[in-house]
């Protein structure tokens, strides 16, 4: 079943995913849990939900996109910490103010997904993963782990979607391509980007825990990252809570994180953040 995509104009569907999960939270106490276990828990409750690709792709100007219907791999990490936040700041008492309330998540979902938290057209969107990492955790909502747990140097620029404009509807549009350009250009002066081989994940699995942010790095020329999701313990080994790039909805991955990454042929190492809070610094 394919869902049509959510914009900020909110509709009674999504209201009610997001009064259900806020209530449920109440009940299992999520706001007392440390902030990785909360988004791990919070994540599972999200299993069997519609996985749909493009899902920030909507006609017209750029907007904050809300549907908690349908994910793609970066909108379901992005909804998770955005739906933490809500159920930690606010809780059940603001769901009586439904305007408010959808205006609140709404803020928090712009705070994530765009560049220092302020939606200023499509260039401003974390186009790329490694970028929406780094820009998270210089506002004190990560850590990056990666370098620290062993990660090595990939220098090779940043370059798929001025490379490919014909996949983006927006690098038709006037200065778009240029400022996409503008910002690769950006990104790479600050290469190298570090990354876990596939070899090394499992020596390191240990040292990642619940509720981290995982993204599988790309072996496409110019791209960084091919999926992302978040770290589960299952069984005694690490596994992947995810909205899978091939599959129909969010899962948890049927093999532990370094035997799916090595049997992925687009796939070759792993980056690594912890959330350590969810208010990114500066005005909210």
């Amino acid at each position: 079943m394919m869902l049509p995509p959510r914009t900020d104009r909110w509709n009674d569907a999504d209201w009610q995913v997001l009064e259900a999960k806020v209530r449920w939270a109440a009940r299992e106490r999520l706001d007392t849990l440390p902030i990785g276990a909360a988004i791990a828990r919070l994540g599972q409750s999200f299993v069997g939900a519609v996985y749909t690709p493009g899902t920030l792709e909507v006609p017209g100007p750029e907007r904050v996109v809300v549907n908690l219907q349908a994910f793609d791999c970066v909108t379901f990490i992005e909804n998770v910490l955005s739906l933490t936040r809500f159920i930690r700041e606010d809780g059940v008492s603001a769901l009586a103010n439904r305007p408010a309330a959808e205006a609140r998540y709404v803020r928090y979902l712009e705070d994530v997904r765009y560049r220092g938290g302020h939606l200023d057209g499509y260039p401003s969107r974390l186009h790329y993963f490694s970028e929406w990492l780094s820009d998270n955790a210089g506002r004190g909502r990560l850590r990056l782990l990666t370098r620290e747990l062993g990660g090595v140097p990939d220098s090779e620029p940043l370059s798929f979607m001025s490379h490919h404009p014909a996949s983006y509807r927006q690098m038709a549009e006037p200065g778009i391509a240029e400022a996409i350009g503008a910002m690769e250009r950006r990104l790479n002066l600050s290469l190298p980007r570090w990354y876990i081989p596939e070899a090394a994940i499992a020596s390191v699995e240990r040292r990642i825990e619940d509720g981290d942010l995982i993204a599988a790095t790309s072996t496409l020329p110019g791209l960084d990252v091919a999926h992302t999701g978040i770290a589960l313990w299952v069984n005694g080994r690490l596994h992947l809570l995810h909205a899978p790039l091939v599959g129909k909805s969010v899962e948890i991955s049927s093999v532990p994180l370094a035997e799916r990454i090595a049997g992925m042929a687009t796939q070759d190492g792993i980056m690594v953040a912890r959330v350590i809070r969810l208010r990114g610094r500066g005005p909210q």
